[in-house]
């Protein structure tokens, strides 16, 4: 059987048909068993739901080694082996369902199903193309849908990403802005700083202007008082 899922060996997608694969894989063995204990009609519906099981199996293996081509060429020798391992499970299922299928052909229809193709051998081949003819157009319609599913999934991601852009956009139209008044905020701070700067100069100015007039005016005083008691 085929090895545990590994999600970090490929992409999404193609874990998300493996693991679907699996649950399909899983239904068929079940079916299988079963028949061998069935008869009548039950027996032959259980044997066409296991042909469709299969069917969709194989779609999904289909998909699935589509998907192969946009995995990453370091992973993909790990998800070949995964993929082979399931081609060769479906291949065993189905060897053991049309082995099954043949027994009832040959119980129902004895020697002619081998010995007679003018007869019943032609009438069973007729009805088992039919059958593949029937199974290929529900094969055919459930790829489509799947592939409406894929294009849908496309459109939504699509959608996302150019989101992602738009405000991948804006937030850059932000930074830009908040660069643009920081560089305007650090010219007003460096205007700011000249004009404490300026004011200080003129403070220290003004101090010693003070002072000098102040020590002119004491030197008057004393000069007068002198002049007095001379």
């Amino acid at each position: 059987m085929s090895n545990p899922l590994d999600t970090d060996a490929g992409s999404e997608l193609f874990s998300t048909y493996e693991a679907e694969l699996k649950l399909v894989e899983a239904d068929v063995n079940q079916k299988l068993d079963q028949i061998p204990e069935l008869t009548g009609e039950e027996r032959k519906a259980a044997i066409r739901g296991a042909e469709r099981a299969l069917d969709e199996a194989k779609e999904l293996l289909d998909q699935m080694n589509l998907e192969k081509s946009n995995i990453p060429t370091s992973a993909r020798s790990k998800v070949n082996s995964r993929f082979r391992n399931h081609h060769s499970d479906i291949d065993t299922l189905t060897r053991k369902l049309k082995s099954l299928a043949d027994s009832d052909r040959k119980q129902l229809f004895g020697d002619r199903y081998t010995d007679d193709p003018e007869g019943g051998g032609s009438r069973d081949l007729q009805l088992e193309q039919r059958q593949q003819l029937l199974s290929g157009t529900e094969r055919l319609g459930r790829s489509s849908d799947r592939l409406r599913e894929s294009q849908r999934v496309a459109l939504e991601t699509e959608q996302i990403g150019a989101s992602t852009l738009a405000d991948l956009h804006q937030q850059r139209n932000v930074i830009e802005h908040t660069h643009t008044n920081l560089l305007q905020s650090e010219g007003y701070v460096d205007r700011s700083v000249k004009t404490l700067r300026g004011m200080a100069r003129r403070m220290a100015t003004n101090r010693m202007i003070t002072i000098a007039i102040i020590t002119v005016l004491v030197l008057l005083i004393i000069g007068v008082i002198y002049s007095k008691f001379r």
